[in-house]
């Protein structure tokens, strides 16, 4: 049966196309852009809340086919994306231009929270997304190697300090300002001081996500952090092995207690694929992180493999999600990235949803 195709009866028809992680059609969520209709040809865009919409090619099976149904024979779907903020309260004195704010963190050193914390960022920013990643571990900077950044940050027209980029991401460390070798012995007061610095005195511009890696533990990173700015969301990385899960526990706990969100848990070192045979070792034991979360309903981001290309490019400045030939580890934390995503969009649909109180 044909319709008489309209730009009425295109919506009407789209209304059938459900937004999954949000769970409300794509029209009334205004994601259906400029419709074009010529003859039985259709073109139109969607406008993704997300440039790392996991479900994208789920939505577009299902506006197709829904289309389809009034007789349109030809459907030409471009692709935006308007990244929300997931927090409703927002600082304008810090960080206006900054949508949403992404703390990784860890109970303990050694869990491989930076490497998440690049990877992510870098992730975001080859979806499409704007991206900063600001190094919080001003006593153990490795964000700048892991991105193989050199070099010092000049002044912008307006005296800010202007990130470096690379992979699309805007990077501010500590270490672009210290000898390299020097070692940065500082107590609590100025790690938060330089922290509160660089949030307020780099020109960070308008950013969909700013990726922030904090130190291992619960210190004055954290609490400034917590303190200065809302924090959208935390991702919180651990290993299988007990005494990590133990530690980030006490992560976990402090952002409950500073009334941080948790986005989810992501699992890294989960096993070891050997390169020759395939077969997967468990080093650090088996399904740590996966019970975490389950008891403490918390999201299970994803694990990540055990994969030598992730420490090779760590040391070289190429990111895992970033090499010619993305090895297993790369293809979880590109999965880890969507998730993510996909948890801060929800959050701002909620956000969005939210009452509001008139007193009268």
């Amino acid at each position: 049966m044909t319709t008489t195709l309209t730009e009425g009866t295109i919506l009407d028809a789209l209304r059938t196309v459900q937004e999954p992680e949000l769970g409300r059609d794509i029209v009334t969520l205004d994601m259906v852009k400029s419709i074009a209709i010529d003859g039985t040809s259709v073109a139109f865009t969607i406008e993704l809340t997300t440039p790392a919409c996991p479900l994208k090619d789920e939505i577009e099976t299902n506006a197709r086919a829904a289309l389809t149904t009034l007789g349109v024979e030809k459907v030409d779907i471009a692709w935006g994306a308007m990244v929300r903020r997931a927090s409703p309260r927002q600082n304008e004195q810090l960080v206006p231009g900054v949508k949403n704010i992404v703390a990784v963190a860890s109970g303990k050193g050694g869990v491989g929270k930076s490497t998440v914390s690049v990877n992510l960022a870098v992730a975001l920013a080859q979806a499409g997304a704007t991206v900063g990643l600001l190094d919080a571990d001003i006593t153990g900077p490795n964000i700048p190697l892991m991105l193989g950044l050199e070099g010092q940050p000049t002044a912008s027209p307006n005296n800010k300090i202007l990130p470096l980029e690379r992979y699309g991401v805007k990077t501010i460390s500590i270490q672009f300002f210290v000898p390299e070798g020097q070692p940065i012995v500082w107590r609590g007061p100025l790690v938060g001081g330089a922290i509160q610095q660089f949030l307020r005195d780099v020109e960070w511009g308008e950013l969909d996500y700013l990726v922030i890696d904090l130190p291992p533990g619960t210190s004055d990173a954290q609490l400034t952090l917590a303190q200065a700015v809302p924090i959208s969301g935390a991702v919180l990385v651990t290993t299988p092995q007990e005494v990590s899960l133990a530690d980030v526990g006490k992560a976990l706990a402090m952002f409950e207690r500073m009334s941080v969100p948790v986005i989810g848990l992501v699992e890294n070192m989960t096993a070891f694929a050997c390169p020759h045979c395939g077969e997967l070792t468990e080093i650090f034991g088996r399904g740590g992180g996966e019970r975490f979360a389950a008891e403490h309903n918390l999201e299970y981001l994803g694990g990540i493999p055990l994969d030598i290309t992730v420490r090779q490019g760590g040391d070289v400045g190429v990111p895992a999600v970033a090499q010619r030939e993305p090895g297993p580890a790369a293809q979880a934390l590109t999965a880890v990235t969507q998730a993510v995503a996909a948890r801060m969009s929800v959050r701002a649909a909620q956000a969005t949803q939210q009452p509001v109180l008139t007193i009268t």
